[in-house]
């Protein structure tokens, strides 16, 4: 694999990445030629992605009826409940005293790191809290101030500790398009947002896919989701995404699926496991496809592999990360999906509540998992703008 040293006074690219909760399980598998079902071709200088069997992305048009509805409009019955209102006030209360001075979030090797920070302030958002407004107002509002002190002059939302920051780089642009949605008055998050997603759209390999540093050369499942996320939050908030970009995408994603229908790391031989296969299907829904054999076969993979509170045999390893992307791709699916899976992820989220009111993750720390746990329990609410369209 080819490694890209930039700016060697600012970075140190290294295999461990900003959020390496994401990483040891999708360990990198061994390179070999990629399966071709896409066709790239060039016409004027412009690179198009031929999606076989599919209908043209436009992301502003609606969900086709056809499909059946989402979460985001039909709401089950008793979606929250009174344990789990108690439980989220008392991870937000939690949340809010792991703050550092400077606004942002993060202890030890994820000190002061803008992906984590925009986690713990998407957290307080999914309550309704606003910079500025609401019992965490100040919490937001630190948190945006430290995300908008983090570009380099390349525009790269990263910390000068940050390793394999294009993790983080997505979680803070989706901070920022969240933000933005919300109000778009602030020149200072419009700014910082526009050139955070063009960094996005520059570093796009020629798959369509992205990897840990904002080069166009390889890619990964676990980046390419985070950067399509954040191109959405973004492109609800109206700035400009190409849609060419989102149909190279499109195709990434899909060179990375298994005939089992769960995901592999990259987008050769290897095998599938349930975090990746929830960012497969995720990335999917963002990037505006509704109905597909790529999104049935994923979300069926994640249903047998999982099976949150009825028996299933998901590992411990990259759980927030994993059940993160599967409570969004379960919510955007609908149905009897969503009713069958929020009522156990929700209640087995519950009981992994620590004393103090956080969630404990060993290796990227408890601000992280807490914002990722708090993300989870409260997609019902659905006060984030990409949870509402």
């Amino acid at each position: 694999m080819k490694n890209i040293k930039l700016n060697r006074h600012r970075f140190i690219f290294a295999f461990t990445t900003v959020l390496v909760i994401s990483i040891g399980a999708l360990a990198i598998e061994t390179i070999q030629a990629p399966q071709q079902d896409t066709k790239i071709v060039d016409d004027k200088k412009e690179t198009t992605v031929q999606l076989p069997n599919v209908l043209p992305i436009d992301l502003d048009k609606e969900r086709p009826p056809d499909v059946g509805a989402s979460a985001q409009n039909t709401p089950t019955e008793s979606e929250m409940t009174p344990a789990a209102e108690e439980s989220i006030q008392r991870g937000l209360r939690y949340l809010a005293s792991l703050q550092n001075d400077d606004g942002s979030f993060g202890r030890g090797q994820f000190a002061h790191h803008a992906g984590i920070t925009a986690l713990c302030g998407l957290a307080f958002m999914a309550d309704g809290h606003l910079p500025g407004r609401g019992a965490y107002g100040d919490n937001v509002r630190k948190a945006l101030d430290f995300v908008l002190r983090s570009p380099t002059e390349t525009g790269l939302l990263a910390s000068e500790n940050s390793h394999g920051p294009m993790y983080g780089h997505g979680f803070a642009t989706l901070f920022l398009g969240e933000i933005y949605g919300m109000n778009s008055e602030d020149a200072r998050v419009r700014d910082t947002l526009t050139r955070a997603v063009d960094l996005i759209i520059n570093s796009q390999n020629q798959e369509g896919g992205w990897r840990y540093n904002p080069v166009p050369y390889d890619a990964d499942i676990s980046v390419t989701i985070c950067e399509v996320m954040a191109l959405r939050s973004a492109r609800n908030a109206g700035i400009k995404v190409p849609k060419e970009t989102i149909d190279r995408a499109i195709a990434y994603v899909r060179s990375c699926q298994n005939s089992d229908g769960g995901f592999r790391y990259m987008s050769t031989t290897g095998t599938s496991l349930w975090p990746r296969t929830a960012a497969g299907v995720a990335s999917l829904y963002y990037a505006g496809v509704y109905s597909d054999n790529s999104i049935d076969r994923g979300l069926n993979y994640l249903i047998d592999a999982v099976n949150p509170g009825g028996g299933g045999n998901a590992s411990e390893s990259h759980y927030f990360y994993g059940h993160y992307y599967a409570v969004q791709a379960m919510y955007l699916a609908g149905g009897k999906r969503w009713a069958l899976w929020w009522p156990n992820i929700r209640d087995e989220m519950i009981s992994k509540q620590s004393v103090n009111g956080g969630w404990m993750d060993y290796q990227a720390g408890q601000a992280y998992s807490t914002s990722m746990a708090l993300i989870v329990l409260q997609m019902p609410k659905r006060y984030l703008p990409i949870f509402q369209k």
